[in-house]
């Protein structure tokens, strides 16, 4: 009986702490086979959402104060309308069905990712300063129609580089798994190129949730 019950502990411990492995395999797995459905029910969108948003804006921030001209310029109604547009395009993309779309197509850039897209590119000093500075200039200053001018003119470029990137990038065939802490879990690589690290937190004993996906700078 005692056997017994230290070999129930033994299996009951493997399985409590190798519950994170398996559910980062049953994720490679989903996203190898386009099974967008299976990914798209792992996340913990009330987490995950509010992560990249302030990602991009902390990043959007520090990216301005390289460019004391067009912040002079643009001021605080130029980080609202930026800030607004980073928040409503990881709204759009950051959703249930967005996300299964994503990896479904796997490379097939739609509005929600092409918005998310440039946003990242606004965040990430990728904008064409000259262009924007000239068009503060033009408009007097008007910012919603420059960074509407700006936005369309990203999104087209960045779509155009995500599709490039789609069929050229490549994928970790062997993703970092490690522990943060006893129900933290990080799994890190590449996806067709661009370096991603998503963190897991435990939901129950042996499920685990997607709560933060940490985005190239």
């Amino acid at each position: 009986m005692k056997k017994l019950i230290v070999l129930l502990i033994i299996i009951a411990v493997v399985v409590y702490g190798g519950s994170p492995y398996y559910s980062a395999y049953q994720l490679k797995n989903a996203y190898d086979a386009k099974d967008g459905a299976t990914i798209a029910a792992a996340i913990d969108y009330e987490q995950v959402r509010p992560s990249i948003q302030n990602q991009l804006t902390t990043q959007f921030a520090t990216t301005m104060t390289q460019y004391p001209l067009v912040a002079e310029l643009g001021g605080a109604p130029l980080a609202d309308a930026a800030n607004g547009f980073i928040t409503q395009a990881v709204d759009g993309a950051v959703t249930p069905q967005n996300i299964e779309k994503i990896i479904n197509t796997q490379g097939q850039a739609n509005t929600a990712t092409k918005e998310l897209a440039a946003a990242w590119a606004i965040a990430s000093n990728q904008v064409d300063l000259k262009d924007l500075i000239q068009s503060l200039i033009i408009h007097r200053g008007d910012i919603n129609v420059v960074v509407k001018n700006q936005m369309q003119q990203i999104m087209d470029k960045q779509a155009t580089e995500l599709e490039q990137q789609a069929a050229q990038g490549s994928d970790s065939d062997k993703p970092t798994l490690s522990y943060c802490g006893i129900n933290c879990f990080t799994i890190s690589g590449q996806v067709k190129g661009y370096p991603l690290t998503i963190e897991m937190q435990r939901d129950g004993l042996i499920d685990w949730k997607i709560v933060d996906i940490v985005l190239p700078q």
